[in-house]
């Protein structure tokens, strides 16, 4: 009895290709002039564009890719605009001190996260400074209206 050798081919995988999205135009950034005369909501969506950003670069363009602390920056960073923009629509003054306190913690949480990567060397110096200004002028913002608020409320 013949044996026929077999005629099926095995199977190779296929090459891996990276995936890349597509993305559209970004969106401006404001300068530091705009910054310096412009109101919370639009600095903290500059803030969150920039954030986006900074994501993209921890985990897609930097030499070292890291993925868990530009996670945590990324969904706090992002967390402030979208807690500033839900205050626009805030059913009493309580509501909006709610929001806004929020907002406030989501910045100081993004600004440990921010300490963080530039103390354990994934962002560099000018990178850490330009953001950390941001930070600080939001944060200064956010305590001035949260305090501002709270008077209001408590004088109610």
């Amino acid at each position: 009895m013949e044996y026929k050798k077999s005629t099926y081919k095995k199977k190779t995988a296929a090459p891996k290709v990276q995936y890349k999205p597509k993305r559209g135009k970004l969106a401006p950034l404001m300068s530091e002039d705009e910054k310096a005369s412009a109101g919370i909501h639009e600095l903290s969506y500059d803030l969150g564009c920039r954030i986006t950003r900074l994501f993209q670069y921890l985990t897609e363009d930097s030499e070292y890719k890291e993925y868990v602390i530009s996670k945590q920056i990324y969904r706090s960073g992002t967390s402030i605009g979208a807690n500033v923009r839900e205050s626009k629509h805030a059913q009493s003054d309580a509501d909006f001190l709610s929001k806004m306190s929020i907002a406030y913690k989501e910045a100081d949480e993004t600004d440990y996260w921010l300490n963080l990567l530039h103390d354990n060397g994934y962002i560099n110096e000018s990178q850490y400074e330009s953001l950390k200004k941001d930070m600080d002028r939001i944060l200064k913002l956010l305590t001035s209206i949260v305090k501002t608020m709270n008077q209001k409320v408590k004088g109610k």
